[in-house]
């Protein structure tokens, strides 16, 4: 645990309940009375996931267990939070994608439901997989693997196949869907950015630090560092 990063956040959290007391009870119950960061994003999601199918109790104990058994899972949420912060200029402080955003929330989601799906409980995994795609807007199919360091901004409607393989520092806009025609769908290299509303399609690859231009139709694979973009995509 990064525990100047956990600091941080809890200074934060002390700044925004003086600027807003009102928020103090929600604020203190979901972050600063939890252990660490691992607690308090289960706890976030926990308030937002319940249903009558599980109760935010028992989401928050469960995914915290999750958690806990998958120890990559840890690292791979601060470097979310970091990455978010460094990457996105309306990102000002840790506590922001932590709270508000629902590319976070949605990602920190799928990291519970990878590590459910590689320990072969197929069924909770999709009915978290479901329940985000419910209430954040993003689908991503439980057995992608996603890297830590990793921002969805805004992420209303991206769509993520199965075996998608996605490295870190990768920027993912609302809109995209990296989906598969046959057996595979896309895999992204470290540094690439894509950009809102573009369709990713197929076993191909988007090179290490490539960018898709907004609205692109992207269907062969791109080379690093090479910019693409209209329908079909093609290279600037």
């Amino acid at each position: 645990m990064d525990r100047a990063l956990w600091k941080t956040i809890n200074n934060e959290i002390e700044l925004r309940v003086k600027a807003e007391p009102s928020l103090g009870s929600f604020l203190y119950s979901l972050i600063s009375s939890q252990k660490d960061l691992l607690a308090a994003v289960a706890s976030i999601l926990a308030s937002k996931l319940h249903s009558d199918a599980l109760s935010a109790m028992d989401i928050k104990k469960f995914i915290l267990e999750v958690y806990r058994e998958c120890d990559h899972i840890e690292l791979a949420l601060e470097e979310d939070l970091i990455f978010f912060k460094d990457n996105d200029p309306a990102c000002n402080y840790l506590s922001t994608p932590l709270l508000f955003y629902k590319g976070f929330l949605g990602l920190a989601t799928h990291r519970a439901a990878n590590c459910l799906w590689k320990n072969d409980r197929h069924t909770m995994a999709l009915f978290f997989q479901n329940r985000a795609s419910e209430v954040f807007g993003i689908d991503i199919h439980p057995a992608a693997n996603i890297a830590g360091g990793v921002m969805m901004d805004h992420a209303t409607g991206i769509v993520i196949g199965e075996t998608s393989k996605i490295e870190s520092e990768v920027s993912i806009f609302q809109g995209v869907t990296l989906g598969g025609t046959g057996k595979r769908p896309p895999d992204v290299k470290k540094g690439a950015t894509i950009y809102a509303s573009s369709t990713i399609l197929g076993n191909i690859e988007i090179g290490e630090g490539a960018t898709v231009a907004a609205g692109s139709l992207v269907l062969k694979s791109v080379k690093a560092g090479i910019t693409v973009a209209g329908i079909p995509a093609k290279e600037l």
